[in-house]
């Protein structure tokens, strides 16, 4: 299958370059081998496993995963789970996204349920608790706070991110920064020098290429359009020339959803129903979205935006060409989380790519050699 040859593909493409992303450096020449957009890669729907068999290797988890959302299995989740993290699937955090929306998915559709999904998915190795802990925070269940409490004894390694949760001093999907800004040459002057009142900081979850990977996860897990509505929300960053931070996001969150659309038309009919609802500056990027999808133009929309990242580099934002400082691109940014499309062509700069058309992240290597 297509998906399963693209998965070897990527899988000795990528093998040995997870920590390249960790060790970028600021300047120009790094900047400029550091441009890519993220893409998921929804693959049509593929045949569930049969009975019996096991869900134990990448491709029988992949292909579980992309016919989730169509014949549910929550049961089989603590099984999926637990393989993953044998392949030290979890190991890096920042391309784990996809799986924790996944995970989050799947609990927040299944209140009744959770409670036990959990507690057999415990029997991982404790140092990937954190993604226990992650996941259901981000389910947006009712009682997810109650849960975590439940757990927090089974869980001591991360009692202090427990606590954070229910402190509410780390974010959930609720608590999503739409309009993140980039603080300004004075702002930096006060920040240094300690000038003028500090004000607390507000507890929200940037907005990243890993969270949209979570947000994809999520979608895999229930076919909803709340994660949907989430990434569409974030497609007005798409047109912000000041930050590129701000437009790799922005461009990832377009181009995954017309490439997406393109293969899944539940989707796309989602997104034309939901562009009439929306604000003047979301449905202008929207519109586009819709139309690449209907015309299968995803080669240009990738062109228009890899020009766009090239130039915000080159030249610096729209509103102050600053040069101090100029280069500081986040480190979400350059390692664009797990859903990153192979199509960019830039596997060979080792940026962590999405494996045979579902949304899993590089960790997957560690599965096959």
């Amino acid at each position: 299958m297509v998906a399963d040859h693209v998965t070897r593909q990527v899988v000795r493409h990528v093998a040995g370059l997870a920590v390249v992303a960790g060790r970028w450096r600021v300047g120009a020449a790094g900047l400029v081998a550091a441009l890519a957009v993220i893409v998921a890669l929804i693959a049509p729907a593929a045949a569930a496993p049969p009975p019996g068999r096991a869900l134990n290797s990448t491709d029988a988890i992949l292909k579980w995963v992309n016919e989730y959302r169509h014949k549910p299995e929550p049961e089989q989740l603590p099984t999926v789970v637990r393989a993953l993290s044998a392949m030290q699937a979890f190991k890096d955090a920042e391309s784990s996204g996809a799986y924790i929306g996944f995970i989050a998915g799947v609990l927040g559709s299944n209140p009744d349920g959770a409670e036990m999904l959990v507690a057999k998915m415990l029997q991982i190795d404790p140092s990937d608790h954190w993604v226990l802990v992650r996941a259901i925070a981000y389910s947006g269940l009712p009682d997810w706070k109650e849960q975590l409490a439940t757990f927090v004894d089974r869980m001591p390694t991360r009692r202090a991110m427990i606590d954070k949760y229910l402190d509410g001093k780390l974010p959930t999907l609720e608590q999503i920064d739409y309009r993140p800004s980039q603080p300004g040459m004075l702002d930096k002057i006060e920040t240094t020098l300690h000038i003028g009142n500090e004000h607390p900081k507000k507890v929200a979850l940037a907005s990243t290429p890993e969270l949209i990977d979570v947000l994809w996860g999520y979608y895999l897990a229930t076919g909803d359009y709340e994660p949907i509505g989430r990434v569409i929300k974030l497609l007005p960053l798409a047109n912000d020339h000041d930050s590129v931070d701000n437009l790799t996001t922005g461009s990832a969150a377009k181009f995954t959803l017309a490439s997406n659309a393109v293969r899944d038309t539940e989707l796309l009919a989602m997104l034309k129903w939901s562009v009439k609802s929306q604000p003047k500056d979301v449905a202008v990027v929207l519109n586009d979205v819709i139309e690449t999808a209907d015309t299968v133009d995803t080669v240009h929309m990738r062109q228009e935006s890899l020009a766009a990242i090239e130039e915000l580099k080159e030249k610096g934002p729209d509103s102050k060409r600053e040069l101090s400082g100029w280069g500081q691109v986040g480190q979400g940014a350059l390692s664009m989380g797990c859903v990153v499309a192979a199509a960019t062509g830039q596997i060979e700069l080792g940026i962590p790519c999405v494996i045979g058309g579902a949304a899993y992240t590089a960790s997957l290597q560690y599965a096959t050699h």
